[in-house]
């Protein structure tokens, strides 16, 4: 499918910002990171959504205490997606509905359609909904399941990448299941997931951070990595023998594991503070369900982690944080995760446009 994809001879990365939920904080976090001048050094931005809305954003929070500098919606350049005027009509501020829902989706139907034919390098995507999409008739996990599906591939995942203010260690965390009940994990890991997701993680250390002989650190499923079988089998039964089947396979990598949970972020969290030298932390770290792996980034990096989505023909990063509808027109939303989602799509992008070039 990549190969549909023409991407020019240049190095300036050409970004497609969706503007997410409308009713959300999309266009505030928007606003607030394309304020920031060395966005616009390192990449040509355009938004997709609403300028009517950019603006209505922008009018409102310059009546309000909101201290953040913003981007005046008449500078940027934005791309308007013409919605049905009723849909248009039943938006309500601060509420999600089938109405913000069918808009935030239509955002992201133009954005995709316009990366695979070549009209832009990668697509950074504001916060949606998913019961929004669901009450406009769109029954998606999330976005990074949409966007697979109009990629056409089959294997993707969800890395999760969050660059220390502390230390400059970059912590970088896989989820193997996403999206599903606690109680569907155990029957959904298998040894042929594991061996998607690690080729996947494998090629985007390789070809996004020009990580070529990595570390990488593979939680256990249960308590104590299951205590030799006294508190869960699945360790003795099948993920031990997958990961030294694993290190055999690959003998350019360190695969660590299974580690037990609660002791996996340990290093993680010593590195990512500095509050004590860690020798030769991991390069990545292997999740093998959501919470597991986000609970820690979350905690750690909740204002600066990037849902990266690994697999596609395109680069796509997104902000770690929902619409946060409750917070709406109060001008007080974060948009640190924006611009560090905004500045790793810039990066990924160049890194790739350099290596074709």
């Amino acid at each position: 499918m990549s190969s549909l994809i023409k991407f020019p001879q240049q190095n300036r990365p050409r970004l497609v910002l969706t503007l997410g939920d409308p009713a959300g904080i999309g266009p505030e976090v928007i606003l607030k990171a394309l304020a920031e001048p060395k966005i616009s050094k390192k990449c040509d931005v355009k938004v997709v959504g609403s300028r009517d809305l950019l603006t209505q954003t922008y009018d409102n929070l310059n009546s309000t205490k909101n201290l953040a500098p913003l981007a005046n919606p008449a500078q940027l350049s934005v791309i308007d997606v013409q919605l049905d005027r009723e849909i248009e009509s039943q938006i309500i501020l601060g509420t999600g509905n089938a109405a913000s829902g069918a808009a935030s989706f239509a955002y992201m139907e133009y954005a995709i359609a316009q990366t695979l034919a070549g009209e832009f390098d990668g697509i950074v995507t504001g916060p949606i909904a998913k019961s929004a999409w669901k009450a406009a008739g769109y029954n998606y996990p999330g976005q990074t399941e949409l966007l697979a599906q109009k990629s056409g591939v089959d294997r993707f995942g969800m890395l999760f990448v969050a660059r220390s203010p502390h230390t400059g260690w970059t912590l970088r965390t896989l989820l193997a299941t996403t999206h599903i009940p606690l109680c569907q994990v155990a029957g959904a890991l298998t040894p042929q997931l594991l061996t998607k997701k690690l080729d996947l993680l494998v090629e985007c250390l390789e070809r996004d951070f020009g990580i070529e002989k990595a570390r990488i650190a593979i939680a256990g499923l249960n308590p104590h990595s299951g205590e030799q079988g006294q508190l869960g089998s699945e360790e003795q039964d099948w993920l031990i023998p997958w990961i030294t089947q694993e290190r055999q396979n690959r003998s350019q990598l360190q695969l660590d594991g299974p580690i037990p949970p609660d002791t996996m972020w340990v290093k993680p969290g010593q590195a990512w503070y500095g509050n004590s030298f860690i020798q030769n932390p991991a390069d990545a770290y292997l999740a093998l369900y959501h919470d597991q792996g986000l609970i820690p980034v979350k905690l750690m990096a909740f204002d600066r982690a990037v849902n990266t989505s690994i697999g596609l023909p395109f680069v796509r990063t997104s902000p770690d944080h929902g619409t946060a509808f409750d917070i709406v027109g109060k001008g007080i939303a974060d948009a640190m995760s924006m611009k560090a989602a905004i500045e790793l799509a810039a990066e990924l992008v160049s890194q790739r446009l350099a290596v074709r070039n």
